[in-house]
């Protein structure tokens, strides 16, 4: 594949958006950097291949695995540069084969640069700060040396504009009053957009949260979409499809299953949201994604569903987002929640699945159970006991 000429992309098949008040055109769907992970050049090549061809043009790269770094590069180095645009991640970092966050200047420094130099680019578009979901980290960002060097990567145009990531509506709000922040990736989708903001996310996925009546979107988040939409602050999106949890009919607070078009649909109809990147996998997951520009307006209409209302809790519900890493034993608890979620709604363990586990360099059985993972997940996950959950399943 590497040695084929990549298709060109068709930009009449994805409607593009501008990225706020940047001007950069963004395709309304774009790629998130989760689904490459674990896989092989040639495997990234036929994904980017696919995805361009189909008129996405827009990459986020949290991910700060060197591998799956080097072999993205390598794949989108058949492309002009001008032709795609990079939301590359300050702060997501890489040691002992896990991925970390942090606000260690000298690690922030030669982390961005490996990423640059391993995807070869000259510069990436829009320097995310990496996953700011709390008022006092936010505080020591924004009064300290990142945001200072994310100012240098723009001065030197290492990178074109300033952008953040949270899952927090508060913090959100904050980053878009502060006129420096251009782009936020933030959490979003039906479900989400129903949850009040509070600086304690946990909070958020509780029992009590869903409780009440809901008549429509959260004031906060409302006001998040506003300002945003007011200010040319654009919103990229993560955590659009819930993990999945959205198309599942038994896990969706909806009581009903939405399909990948209507909660694309739902996002792009949010003020100042201007793209939205989903973990591609597969080409047959690539497929689905590219299918949105073609959807009728009834394939994407949400409303019906949105209309049930929340009818429980996503306390507990992992979003394999990563956050809880790194593991004081090397588990990657993401991948091992993913494979737990697979297996139970089945009532047993596939073997092509178990294989999968095993194959793993550290397994659940591993665990300590020394907590320090779970003060890191956005979504109140029980770690400890999902890793129990997981070694019985599989070992």
């Amino acid at each position: 594949m590497g040695q084929t000429k990549p298709l060109e992309a068709k930009d009449e098949d994805m409607e593009k958006r501008a990225l706020g008040r940047t001007g950069i055109e963004v395709s309304v769907v774009g790629i998130g950097g989760e689904g490459f992970e674990g896989k092989s050049l040639s495997a990234c090549e036929e994904i980017i291949d696919r995805a361009f061809a189909g008129g996405i043009n827009f990459i986020d790269v949290y991910n700060s695995n060197p591998i799956m770094r080097s072999n993205v590069g390598r794949a989108l180095s058949h492309y002009p540069r001008e032709s795609f645009v990079v939301e590359g991640h300050i702060g997501s970092a890489w040691k002992d084969g896990q991925y970390f966050r942090t606000r260690d200047m000298d690690v922030c420094r030669a982390s961005f640069q490996d990423l640059l130099e391993r995807m070869q680019l000259d510069y990436v578009d829009v320097g995310m700060i990496h996953y700011v979901d709390e008022r006092e980290d936010f505080d020591a960002v924004f009064n300290g040396e990142l945001l200072k060097y994310a100012q240098e990567l723009k001065a030197s145009g290492a990178i074109r504009c300033i952008g953040l990531s949270t899952h927090n509506t508060d913090i959100a709000i904050a980053a878009a009053r502060t006129g420096i922040v251009d782009v936020i990736l933030f959490s979003a989708n039906p479900a989400y957009d129903m949850i009040p903001a509070t600086d304690d996310v946990n909070s958020l996925f509780s029992e009590e949260t869903y409780d009440r009546d809901f008549t429509g979107i959260d004031a906060g988040r409302e006001e998040l979409y506003r300002l945003c939409e007011t200010e040319g602050v654009a919103i990229t999106v993560m955590k659009a499809l819930g993990a999945g949890m959205l198309l599942d009919e038994a896990r969706s607070p909806f009581g009903a299953a939405l399909t990948p078009a209507q909660c694309i649909h739902y996002c792009l109809t949010r003020p100042a949201v201007a793209s939205v990147p989903v973990g591609l996998a597969s080409i047959e997951q690539v497929d689905a994604a590219l299918a949105y520009a073609d959807a009728t307006d009834e394939e994407r209409d949400y409303s019906e569903v949105i209309a049930g209302g929340p009818r429980s809790s996503i306390e507990g519900d992992c979003m394999y987002c990563g956050h809880c890493a790194p593991c004081t034993s090397g588990i990657d608890i993401a991948q091992v929640n993913k494979f737990v979620d697979l297996a139970l709604p089945q009532g047993f363990v596939p073997d092509t699945l178990r294989d999968h586990y095993l194959l793993l360099d550290h397994r659940a059985s591993e665990c300590v159970e020394c907590g320090a993972c779970e003060p890191n997940c956005p979504f109140g996950v029980g770690i400890i006991d999902k890793m129990r959950v997981a070694a019985d399943l599989f070992e």
